[in-house]
């Protein structure tokens, strides 16, 4: 592939009811329905002709209406990378786990879930990583207000 818009249509292309390309010029990525996630991130990966084999990173941006899932992608082999993205709604979030394609996605999407509050459906252990177990917030949420879901006796609140 000479360049990363034409990897993209080539790959929108093949499964235009599944995916869009979303964005202009230099920052254009793939936008995935939710329900075929999992299939686009398997052929990517698998697919010899694409051969993304590393999960770069992932995260989420909190968007109020929406929440959208963003996976870095990067081909060893092939030296080339891709963004995708994939959106839920903002309200009892929830998207597939890539932990069966990207074992690293493990930390990545709790971290995810811990601060932003999406659920990952088939993740192996998805629980808190960063925020204690008693934490009953998403502290990267753009409705989050500081102090709510604070822990008993303030936590936090420790002087040098």
């Amino acid at each position: 592939m000479s360049n990363n818009n034409e990897l993209l249509a080539e790959i929108q292309a093949q499964y235009s009811r599944e995916t869009q390309i979303i964005g202009e010029d230099k920052q254009q990525f793939l936008l995935v329905e939710p329900e075929y996630l999992l299939k686009i991130l398997g052929i990517l990966k698998n697919y010899e002709a694409y051969q993304f084999d590393m999960l770069r990173n992932l995260t989420a941006v909190d968007y109020l209406e929406y929440m959208e899932m963003v996976y870095h992608l990067y081909s060893l082999p092939l030296r080339h990378s891709i963004t995708i993205k994939a959106r839920c709604a903002a309200e009892n979030s929830q998207m597939p786990s890539v932990t069966s394609i990207w074992p690293s996605a493990n930390f990545q999407e709790r971290e995810v879930y811990d601060l932003l509050g999406i659920t990952f459906t088939g993740h192996p252990d998805l629980r808190r990583i960063l925020m204690p177990a008693e934490f009953t917030e998403h502290p990267l949420r753009k409705s989050f207000k500081a102090g709510a879901g604070q822990l008993p006796g303030g936590g936090g609140n420790h002087s040098c």
